[in-house]
């Protein structure tokens, strides 16, 4: 058939045959393997690894995805049959292209950083929320602290006012009560003076108890 294999790379290579006029089917399928040595002489379509099939009307197909230094075998038939080996031919592949190299590297190099940039702004949201979280219970506890002292100083005043209060409650009973022991009366005058509505008729002092009426400086004082 005359077939050849050109514009040979690291990864591809194009195949060349002449167009033939008693072709039956429709396609002709293009038969590709690695390492041809392992295949057996017989030419199995089944030994084969990978099969492409293009119309009639095309006398050329670039075979892509190949093995950089690797030894392929590639047979043309125009039919759905085995092929012999007047139809195959044996190439060996290039070293990997330079600049498909430096584009991998490239490739490979943007994956890395893409990836490191996801997980350092994961860890930031994970730390920013870590800190704030801390800092909103800090403060609640702050603030339930200065509600607790708050409510503490209130029962505490609280509580001094009501001891102050009884204190100075009992402190003017005694005192009273001890007014009331040595001048009986006066209390009594006393207390008409400091309440004249708590009686409707006037107050007619005996002469007992004119002798023990004080004067004006002892009343106002008692």
């Amino acid at each position: 058939m005359g077939i050849t294999v050109q514009n040979i790379t690291g990864t591809t290579a194009m195949v060349i045959w002449p167009k033939m006029a008693g072709c039956a089917d429709s396609f002709y399928s293009i038969m590709y393997h690695p390492n041809w040595n392992s295949m057996l002489s017989s030419y199995s379509r089944k030994s084969f690894q990978k099969e492409e099939r293009v119309p009639t009307s095309r006398s050329s197909f670039v075979v892509e995805n190949l093995t950089p230094l690797t030894t392929y075998i590639v047979c043309v038939t125009c039919q759905s049959a085995n092929p012999s080996s007047d139809q195959c031919r044996v190439f060996t592949t290039l070293e990997r292209d330079p600049a498909s190299v430096s584009n991998t590297k490239r490739e490979l190099a943007l994956g890395i950083w893409l990836t490191s940039s996801v997980l350092l702004l994961i860890i930031a949201a994970i730390l920013l929320y870590g800190c704030l979280h801390l800092l909103c219970r800090r403060r609640r506890e702050r603030l339930q602290g200065q509600n607790g002292t708050s409510k503490q100083d209130h029962g505490r005043v609280w509580t001094k006012s009501a001891a102050y209060a009884s204190e100075e409650l009992g402190r003017q009973s005694q005192l009273m009560q001890d007014t009331e022991e040595k001048h009986p009366g006066t209390i009594q005058l006393a207390t008409i003076i400091e309440n004249p509505s708590a009686i409707k008729e006037p107050v007619t002092l005996t002469s007992k108890s004119r002798e023990r009426v004080p004067v004006t400086g002892q009343c106002s004082a008692i």
